[in-house]
């Protein structure tokens, strides 16, 4: 599997967001990833 292509400075926000390590955020599959951005974004918006 090869590493995701998202910026370094999208993955340092990700990784911050997700309180996950910059390492595993590159090397995550990509459907997780997006499922994880999904439940971000759904926290957001509950937040608001």
């Amino acid at each position: 599997m090869k590493p995701l292509q998202i910026s370094a400075e999208t993955a340092q926000k990700l990784s911050k967001s997700l309180n996950v390590p910059i390492e595993q955020i590159m090397h995550m599959p990509q459907h997780i990833l997006l499922a994880k951005l999904a439940e971000l974004e759904k926290a957001d918006k509950g937040e608001e």
